[in-house]
């Protein structure tokens, strides 16, 4: 019985964790692709180890995040199994466990070095003020989610002790604007007369509203990257990875709308057009990068 009651902590605490949306860290190893050191044994471990510091520290986040939305997470139909709102785990604890998982985090980005730690220690500041204000302010809630999405890249490059691009940050940022404003588009859609209930600040969008927002940020997304291959890149034949992110963002796009869109954390988990779209985006990208 104690073995199966630790299994069942340990199990309750992994969900608290997320390791589905560990997936968003996939941006700290943007840095280590376009800086051309993907084929550095020490930028590889430094890449890699910067991503597990990420995990640990939106982890930390999650957690304190559920432990402070336990009683608006009962309301939602989805959420409320989540381990603080379904009574599996306590809130004292989850904020214990977000603390310990904090500390983690920043120690890890410490030991990769000290801008990396700065730039996670950036990041829990960010979702602090986006757990308690930001997200209940409309607009500024997406945009702060997008800066979390920007720091994670910056995070990466600081890490392999690469140049900060410019373009890294534009692209980035257009790109997690748009992923932003279409997990509100879900929430709005899937929950219904509800969603107000859920989170107060959806009483101000509308789905139209957030299509417009997301047909926005799509098309300039698509025309800052394709700008960034023409004139930022350091090879004129990085323009053969447009298609792979017209085809990846119309897919996506094509997802989120397809009845409640299912939820936009975990499409890319679920889509294989879209993961192959993603992979072959990598693979041409590193070819041109390392050996055009």
């Amino acid at each position: 019985m104690e073995a199966g009651g630790s299994l069942s902590v340990a199990s309750a605490l992994l969900r608290l964790c997320r390791p589905k949306q560990w997936t968003k860290n996939g941006f700290v190893l943007a840095g280590l692709v376009f800086s051309g050191e993907a084929l550095q044994p020490a930028s590889i471990l430094a890449a890699l180890a910067t991503f597990a510091a990420f995990c640990a520290l939106s982890s930390s986040v999650y957690a304190f995040n559920d432990a402070l939305d336990a009683e608006e997470d009962r309301l939602h139909p989805e959420k409320r199994n989540r381990p603080v709102a379904s009574g599996l785990v306590p809130t004292a604890a989850a904020i214990s466990f977000a603390g310990a998982l904090a500390v983690l985090g920043l120690f890890i980005c410490f030991v990769v070095g000290p801008f990396v730690a700065l730039a996670g220690g950036s990041y829990l500041v960010l979702q602090a003020f986006y757990t308690v204000w930001l997200k209940h302010m409309v607009i500024l809630d997406v945009m702060s989610i997008s800066s979390g999405f920007v720091i994670r890249a910056i995070a990466g490059v600081l890490a392999v002790s690469s140049p900060v691009s410019p373009w890294l940050i534009v692209c980035t940022g257009l790109l997690t604007l748009f992923l932003g404003f279409s997990k509100r588009r879900h929430e709005l859609a899937s929950l219904g007369d509800g969603a107000v209930t859920h989170r107060r600040n959806l009483e101000e969008y509308s789905v139209p509203l957030l299509d417009e927002m997301m047909n926005i940020m799509l098309a300039a997304t698509i025309i800052a990257y394709s700008i960034y291959t023409f004139f930022g890149a350091e090879s004129i034949y990085m323009m053969a990875t447009i298609p792979f992110v017209i085809y990846g963002v119309l897919r996506y796009m094509l997802l989120v709308h397809r009845d409640t869109g299912g939820n936009p954390d975990t499409l890319l988990l679920k889509d294989r057009p879209l993961q192959v779209s993603i992979l072959l985006f990598i693979a041409i990208a590193m070819g041109v990068i390392y050996f055009a």
